[in-house]
């Protein structure tokens, strides 16, 4: 009896899982493959690589991930156009993902759009930094504000890429800018339209009351969005469960991730968060499941566009 209580242990115990990691292919610190290698050495079994406004990285990481056991599911987190800022994951087929590519190049140009007005005014207030400078930070990839904030860092003018955001970067402070962007409903249907998953990504940053939440989801969901990142970094256990119930109540999936971005967010550990993040690995089982069905639904969809 004890034997197969143990077998049984062993096919429903799962490693963890990690569902909104970055790399520099955007504002990570980790290339892809590192990223990959850094995620098996601390224990993890799955990660999704949601790099902003780009799937450069994933080609990288799929290869990595094959070559040393540890599975790579394919994403992006795009930025749309809300009162404050609102990020939608797409998660994908890994023979699907570089169907978002055609709408990648719209992000991308406002991205940069939006560094150069940042530099621009962090250089208006006094402080000696360039384009050049922040692009070394970035090693090839999507130049992003953690960018700007390690030379703000490094120069000296703040003392982490944190109080960089907290003093002049984040929503609200004098160096933010908001990018020109897609609206929810776009970035969605974009997402959905490349065969992907669409999932609002940490609710618990929109700082709503949960019932304006409830009524954005509600919203989202008429849009073709199919989950919700419950699981989260920043979450208390009390906003986890509530999310839990209005995914239930408007039938979206539940994800969730740590958001990790390596050196950028160093309290923040991969799969762990601040330590006390659980993923459960049936949430991989059901997006994989929604992932497909949603491959079928965009096919569907092409070949009545050609009819």
């Amino acid at each position: 009896m004890q034997e197969r209580e143990n077998v049984q242990m062993k096919e429903y115990v799962h490693g963890i899982i990690d569902l909104h990691v970055h790399s520099t292919a955007s504002d990570g610190s980790m290339s892809p493959s590192g990223l990959v290698r850094h995620a098996k050495a601390s224990g993890l079994e799955v990660i999704a690589l949601t790099d902003h406004d780009t799937v450069e990285g994933v080609e990288e990481a799929l290869r990595e991930g094959r070559s040393i056991g540890l599975e790579v599911l394919p994403g992006i987190e795009i930025g749309v156009d809300f009162k404050r800022e609102m990020h939608i994951l797409g998660h994908f087929d890994s023979n699907d993902y570089m169907n978002i590519s055609s709408r990648l190049s719209f992000f991308q140009e406002n991205r940069e759009k939006r560094n150069y007005k940042v530099i621009n005014r962090l250089r208006e207030m006094g402080f000696a930094i360039t384009m050049d400078e922040v692009r070394k930070k970035a090693e090839g990839g999507i130049v992003g504000r953690p960018h700007i904030a390690k030379v703000l860092q490094e120069k000296g003018y703040v003392l982490s890429v944190a109080d960089a955001f907290d003093r002049y970067l984040a929503y609200g402070k004098p160096a933010y800018f908001k990018k020109d962007k897609l609206t929810p409903r776009e970035g969605i249907e974009e997402i959905a339209r490349a065969g992907g998953v669409a999932v609002l990504a940490h609710p618990i940053l929109l700082n709503f009351q949960l019932q304006e939440l409830d009524k954005l989801l509600e919203e989202l969901a008429s849009y073709g969005l199919k989950g919700i990142e419950a699981y989260y970094t920043d979450n208390t256990g009390y906003f986890t469960r509530k999310t839990i119930e209005f995914a239930e109540k408007h039938k979206l999936l539940v994800t969730g991730g740590t958001d990790f971005h390596g050196t950028f967010k160093p309290d923040i550990k991969i799969g762990k968060g601040y330590g006390n993040l659980t993923v459960p690995y049936k949430l991989l089982q059901e997006l994989k499941k929604a992932i497909s069905e949603a491959k079928k639904e965009a096919l569907k969809e092409t070949k009545e566009a050609n009819v």
